[in-house]
């Protein structure tokens, strides 16, 4: 009975394909390779209020939100709040220095966990990927940047 009930909690791959589709990190990518992404992704239940990871940490994965809320911070200074479609920590998919900030659940949640090994072994045969990791490191480097140079002037 209990294997039942744990297959029936298991998200399907379509849901998962689904839902990386709808990232834009993987907007471009084809669903055949999507597939391939949705296979390496380890589903991860976290209660309310629990710590994913710490700034200072050693990284080596990204996360997708399939359900919930993660607060993005350092020490108390909130710098996001993540939802339910969104993804953090993808600068650890692309090297293991340590994490840049700490984040931790708002709500109950349900991550789907990449990790980097696999994660590169698609890159390697599919640039499609390669190129949407950098697309969106682009993006979030470029907001940053604006914000900073906001910042300043005030």
């Amino acid at each position: 009975m209990a294997q039942v009930q744990e297959h029936e909690n298991r998200l399907l791959l379509i849901e998962k394909v689904l839902l990386l589709k709808s990232l834009s990190l993987f907007e471009e990518t084809p669903e055949t390779v999507l597939a391939e992404v949705a296979e390496i992704l380890e589903e991860v239940e976290f209660e309310k209020n629990q710590n994913i990871f710490k700034e200072g940490e050693v990284g080596q994965c990204m996360y997708i939100i399939f359900k919930g809320e993660v607060r993005i911070h350092k020490n108390e200074h909130t710098l996001a709040i993540s939802k339910e479609n969104d993804f953090f920590g993808e600068m650890s998919l692309l090297d293991t220095e340590t994490r840049s900030a700490s984040a931790t659940t708002q709500t109950e949640a349900l991550l789907l966990k990449l990790d980097q090994e696999p994660f590169y072994e698609i890159m390697e045969s599919r640039i499609e990927v390669a190129k949407g990791i950098i697309k969106t490191l682009c993006r979030r480097l470029r907001a940053q940047n604006i914000k900073s140079t906001e910042q300043g002037k005030n």
